[in-house]
């Protein structure tokens, strides 16, 4: 019985002395903060191409929608190393000024382009906008892409944080540190991004319409390190 009070008297000073030990509070931290960036060339186009036209009778203006599109899904798929589907569809009633009765319906269809060969996206865009409009121009950073450039930054964040973290050490009179915590945060910003010819494109009579000059622009891709060091004094 003796020996059980002893086992349970020292067990329980030894639970203490670790709270007591976990609760004490630690001296020379030092919080930092690194981060590294990279601008990087998107490497995906995305062009929304759409056709649009009314008349008092709703099945034909259906009619004249699904031929202009099904024309330019034809002559899209020709073009290799483009994706091609169909954008939104819609219809709706057009009033007449007093509001009380439909005078025709409208309706509007897209179709959708994309891929990483701008030259030949931009010269199939110019080919269909004889027969359809163009609605926007967008430019991306494809998946892969932006997780390789990730994975390379998080590499060089980790350097400069331990290259900040001995430049802290050392200027504390430190011999080494230990790191306390460590986080890793990254952020995508694309810029706007604007494409040249619209004007031109716009204003073409004969309906021969010319090439879209482009310029798919850049991404920010940053990483920062945000942690907490320990730096061991002599």
């Amino acid at each position: 019985m003796r020996h059980s009070c002893v086992l349970s008297c020292v067990l329980a000073l030894s639970f203490m002395s670790a709270s007591v030990l976990a609760d004490e509070p630690r001296y020379n931290q030092v919080s930092l903060r690194a981060e590294v960036e990279r601008s990087v060339s998107h490497d995906t186009m995305r062009v929304t191409l759409y056709a649009e036209d009314q008349h008092q009778d709703p099945a034909t203006v259906a009619e004249r929608i699904t031929r202009q599109l099904n024309d330019g899904l034809k002559t899209a798929r020709g073009t290799s190393g483009v994706t091609v589907s169909s954008g939104n569809r819609s219809s709706y009633p057009v009033y007449s000024e007093d509001g009380k009765s439909i005078v025709a319906w409208r309706e509007r269809g897209e179709i959708i382009l994309e891929g990483s060969d701008f030259a030949a996206l931009s010269k199939l865009t110019g080919q269909l906008l004889g027969s359809l409009s163009l609605a926007n121009m967008d430019f991306s950073l494809s998946t892969a892409s932006q997780r390789s450039t990730e994975d390379e930054l998080i590499k060089e964040a980790v350097d400069a944080f331990r290259s900040r973290a001995d430049i802290a050490t050392r200027a504390l009179g430190g011999n080494t540190y230990k790191i306390v915590n460590l986080n890793l945060n990254t952020q995508f910003a694309p810029p706007p991004v604007f494409f040249r010819g619209a004007a031109k494109m716009s204003m073409a009579a004969d309906r021969e319409m010319s090439t879209p000059s482009v310029e798919g622009g850049q991404a920010d891709v940053t990483v920062s390190a945000d942690g907490v060091i320990e730096v061991t004094l002599p």
